[in-house]
This record gives C-alpha cells, sequence and structure tokens, in this order.
C-alpha cells in the first residue's frame, strides 16, 4: 500500500473562511478545508460506485489518489 498522504488544515484568509461558513448554512452541517498535497485520481462512473460502496460498507470516507 502506498504511503498514507498527510492532509493538513487550510490555512484560509477572511474572505475562504466567510465562503466556508456560508457554505455550511447554505448544507446545513459542517465543512472542514483541507490543504491538497496529493492528485486525486479521476474514476470511471464504475470505479466510483465501487468506492462509494466501500465508503458505505465500512462507515468512512474514502479518495482515491495517484500513487507516487
Amino acid at each position: 500500500m502506498a504511503e498514507t498522504p498527510r492532509m493538513k488544515f487550510a490555512d484560509l484568509d477572511e474572505g475562504s473562511i466567510k465562503k466556508v461558513q456560508a457554505l455550511e448554512q447554505d448544507i446545513g452541517g459542517c465543512v472542514v478545508a483541507l490543504e491538497r498535497r496529493i492528485s486525486l485520481r479521476d474514476l470511471s462512473p464504475e470505479e466510483l460506485e465501487k468506492l462509494q460502496s466501500a465508503e458505505e460498507e465500512l462507515g468512512v470516507v474514502l479518495m482515491a489518489y495517484e500513487c507516487e
């Protein structure tokens, strides 16, 4: 298995914080802003379905990324 990517909370400016807060109000939930330090994979519809099925089964959020 590839090394686990390190994620960190994004360092947002005031304008960006307000946008995230507005999004939270709009969707009625909390949003986490993370800095992307990996290249996410573009998944086919079939791959995305498999990923979402695994998320549901495991009760976690999964991200597919390019292994380097």
